[in-house]
Order: structure tokens, then sequence, then C-alpha cells
């Protein structure tokens, strides 16, 4: 009797095929769909950023001012571009396609994707550093005392414009708190402390992206040298499930917060990252059918002697 693992074309033959239905196939369905999904996601934060910055650009506003507002319509656009390149990479090129101009082309626009990256990380920071202090807003013991100053009320990234018809609505508290000492908005107590968690979950977001996108490149580049397993692999692999584990649990604190987008864009990106992951899988596999294929003919004279 035939033993299958002696004939891995076989099994992967077989693996892509199950009742009838073209697994590759499929796999390019899903994928297409999730990056459909990102774009439309994308176009929803972009939205957000106009809506928030409506509320927090004045006259005065620095050019930095205006791209932390749209930090993350700059950072979302860099993770868009680190996914082509991934996806070039790991599936839509062949090593012959692999030019010199190519390879300096997707080297050029990766450095700029990080740049772009850590550009969000400074933003995420300042608007931490800027909730951190206490700043109460002096002689003010009701909203409709600030009905003439041009500023808006924030609670949980809900922003309203405070003014005569607003006022009397929007909080019933007596004691309120600037967010920032540049930027025209009030919050209250509770909403302070929502606006610090959120300016924190912001910075842990971005810096476990980070730490995830980094140990897949570390594992792109090991195999094309021809490194498929190993300690610093398996390190590389428990670093990303610890990170995707962070990720949910953010994604779980902001659907408590009813921020249901964030929680729908955080399940799309890790599908979109693990579409990838499968390229690199598959790639994987590859290099060992490879190998094995070389080491097979390697020794087929020697059985001859």
């Amino acid at each position: 009797m035939l033993d299958p693992s002696q004939y891995p074309w076989a099994m992967n033959a077989m693996a892509k095929t199950l009742h009838g239905v073209d697994l590759h196939k499929l796999q390019q369905f899903v994928k297409w769909a999730v990056y459909s999904l990102l774009i439309v996601n994308f176009g929803f934060y972009i939205w957000e950023d106009v809506y928030r910055a409506i509320h927090t650009l004045h006259a005065g506003s620095t050019l930095f001012d205006w791209t932390t507002e749209f930090a993350t319509t700059i950072d979302t656009s860099a993770w868009f571009i680190l996914l082509l390149m991934f996806e070039l990479e790991t599936y839509l090129l062949e090593d012959a396609q692999w030019k010199r101009w190519v390879s300096r082309t997707v080297r050029g626009l990766r450095i700029l994707c990080y740049v772009m990256i850590m550009h969000t990380v400074v933003a995420y920071t300042g608007t931490l550093i800027k909730y951190t202090p206490t700043l109460p807003v002096v002689g003010v013991e009701s909203l409709c005392d600030l009905k003439d100053d041009g500023v808006s009320y924030v609670y949980n990234l809900e922003y309203t414009e405070v003014d005569a018809d607003t006022c009397l609505t929007l909080s019933s508290d007596t004691e309120f708190f600037k967010l920032g000492h540049k930027d025209p908005l009030v919050t209250n107590e509770a909403g302070l402390d929502i606006a610090r968690q959120l300016a924190w979950a912001d910075v842990i977001e971005v810096i476990v992206w980070l730490v995830i996108v980094l140990s897949i490149e570390k594992v792109v580049r090991l195999q094309s040298q021809g490194v498929t397993g190993g300690g610093l692999m398996s390190t590389l692999k428990r670093a990303k499930l610890v990170s995707y584990g962070i990720l949910f649990v953010l994604a779980v604190y902001w659907a408590g917060l009813g921020h249901w987008l964030y929680t729908w864009d955080t399940f799309l990106w890790v599908a979109g990252f693990a579409v990838i992951e499968m390229n690199v899988s598959e790639w994987r596999d590859e290099l060992l059918e490879e190998s094995t294929a070389l080491s097979e003919s390697a020794a087929v004279p020697e059985q001859g002697r």
C-alpha cells in the first residue's frame, strides 16, 4: 500500500480540495472580502477624524496639531500600504519577478510606512500626556457658563458644541475639566477618566501592532534566507500570539464603551494579517517541499552505488 507521506505534492493537492471545494479559491475570496471591508472602515475613520477636528482645531493650531487630529487616517494609510507590501512579497510576486527596482521600491515604501506609524506613536503619546494633568475649569458651575466661550463638550468620544441649546442637556455636573491646555474641549470627571483610558488604549494598540508587523517582517526575512524553524521562529510566534491576545482584550474594552466600529475594525485587521500569515505558511511549505526534493535527488546517486 502506498504511503501518502512519501508524496507531499499529492497531500497538498488533497489539502487544497475538500469535499469538492477549492480551498485556495475560498481563501482568495475571503482575503479580498476582508480587504474590501477594511477599505470601507477606512472611510469611517476619515469621517471620524474630520468630525473630531471640527471641535479641536482652531486658528492657532500648528501643522503637528493637524496631523495629530488626523493620526488615525495617516496610521491606517500606512497599515494599508504595509499590508500590500506583504501581499506582494508573500503571494503576488514570484522570486523571478523580484527585481532590484522592485526591492528598492518596496523597501522605500516600507520605510515611509514606519515613519507614518511612528508619527502615530508620538501623536498618541502626546495626547496621553496632554490628558494626564487634571485641569479644572475655574469659576464654572454649569456648562451654560461656557455657552459663549466656543468650547465643545466631549464624553466617550462624542463631541458637542456648548451653546444655549445644548448646555442644559449635556451634563448636570457642577465641576468640569479641560482636555489639554490648548484644545477647546471640556468634560466632567467621568469623561476625563474615559478620555485617559482611551488614550492609553490607543498607545497600547499601536505598539502591539508594531510588535506583530515587525515579527512578521522578521519571519519573512528568515524564510527568504531558507530558514523555516528554530528557536527564533518559535519566539516570534509566541510574541504574535500574546499581541493578538492583547488586541482581543482591547476589542472587548471598546465594545463595552459602545465603540463597535473599533471592535469590528480590530477583528478585520487581525483577519487581514491572518491572510498574510497563511501566505507565509504556504511559502514555508513550498520551501520545505523544495528542501525535501533536493534531499531526495541527492540521495538517488548514493543508492545507485
